[in-house]
């Protein structure tokens, strides 16, 4: 089977992170679509693939996914703009939705990004995510170790995260301890460090520090996942992960060896992730992670920002509902 892939926006995310491993399929044929053609045409020339003149040119070839790797802040609108052509699937960048970019997300980026998921939801059209984290070894492992050996409920969680890595976190804390129920945060004027503190919808509680006072040298992350019978810590980017199992009472460390760097990590976890999706899409499986995925982060980030403007516990689904979006 060969797969119509249509990519909108053919900057550097899409030509560094993600053409060259598409590329090496043999069983895709790609289109492009980019407000500055020149750029799309470049693309199709490194990689193979036409350029279309618009989205009704791009769609006519009805292709099986639409990947879009616009700014994050022209995100909605590239999807909305795909919305009258009845796109069979879109595979988002994240964040979701930024319209600061995703450094300064704010609370109506998460309505935007809600009433979009909505509008091509309703339409029937699958959504996935990336969240590449998810992808690096080690947090696979992870997932693993935790369903092999029956961790069981999430109790309790940790984190300490540099900015550059927040999102990502917040999905890892998601996927891991499940979705959030409430929010409480606290930030300083002068650092612009934040501390939250959450409570998950099966009782699970926890806290995170966002920071940018991490030297870029070091561990980026710090996450630590707590259950009933055993807890795991992962650092930085596909690094060390601790694991301890509560009733063996066995203490295990993996590490990568050391002529694997945490770059050649972060840049390969792009191809596991897109090849996970493409692989799915050939398959006709669902996608590793829903679009969904992505508006629970958002809805976690937009609760910060208003916990933090009022003082006062965010209850998530009172003021950030997902109705209609899943």
């Amino acid at each position: 089977m060969t797969m119509k892939i249509a990519v909108i926006g053919t900057g550097g995310v899409a030509v560094r992170n993600y053409l060259p491993h598409i590329a090496e399929r043999g069983d895709v044929e790609l289109s492009y679509l980019n407000r500055t053609r020149s750029k799309a045409a470049a693309a199709a020339e490194q990689f193979g693939g036409r350029v279309a003149a618009d989205s009704a040119d791009l769609m006519s070839d009805e292709p099986d996914a639409c990947l879009i790797f616009t700014k994050e802040m022209d995100r909605v609108e590239a999807a909305n703009a795909l919305l009258p052509y009845r796109p069979k699937r879109l595979f988002f960048e994240k964040p979701l939705a930024a319209r600061h970019g995703q450094a300064n997300v704010v609370e109506e980026d998460f309505f935007d990004a809600r009433d979009m998921l909505q509008a091509v939801h309703g339409a029937g059209v699958e959504t996935a995510m990336v969240f590449n984290y998810r992808f690096f070894d080690q947090t696979q492992l992870a997932r693993e170790i935790v369903e092999r050996e029956a961790f069981g409920r999430p109790v309790h969680f940790t984190g300490l995260v540099h900015y550059n890595c927040w999102s990502h976190c917040i999905d890892l804390v998601l996927q891991f301890m499940g979705p959030a129920a409430s929010i409480s945060a606290q930030a300083t004027e002068d650092s612009g460090n934040v501390t939250v503190a959450a409570r998950m919808t099966n009782d699970a509680t926890g806290t995170l520090i966002g920071t940018s006072a991490i030297d870029l040298k070091l561990p980026l992350y710090e996450l630590t996942f707590a259950f009933e019978h055993g807890r795991l810590s992962m650092r930085d980017l596909d690094g060390e992960m601790e694991v301890i199992n509560y009733r063996t009472g066995r203490h295990e460390r993996h590490n990568l060896t050391f002529d694997i760097s945490r770059w050649d990590q972060y840049r390969a976890s792009f191809g596991k992730a897109i090849n996970a999706y493409l692989d799915s899409v050939r398959d006709g499986a669902p996608p590793p992670i829903p679009g969904l995925a992505g508006l629970q982060e958002l809805q976690f980030e937009a609760g910060i920002k208003r916990a933090i403007a009022s003082g006062a516990t965010v209850v998530l689904e009172e003021a950030f509902g997902l109705e209609g979006a899943s």
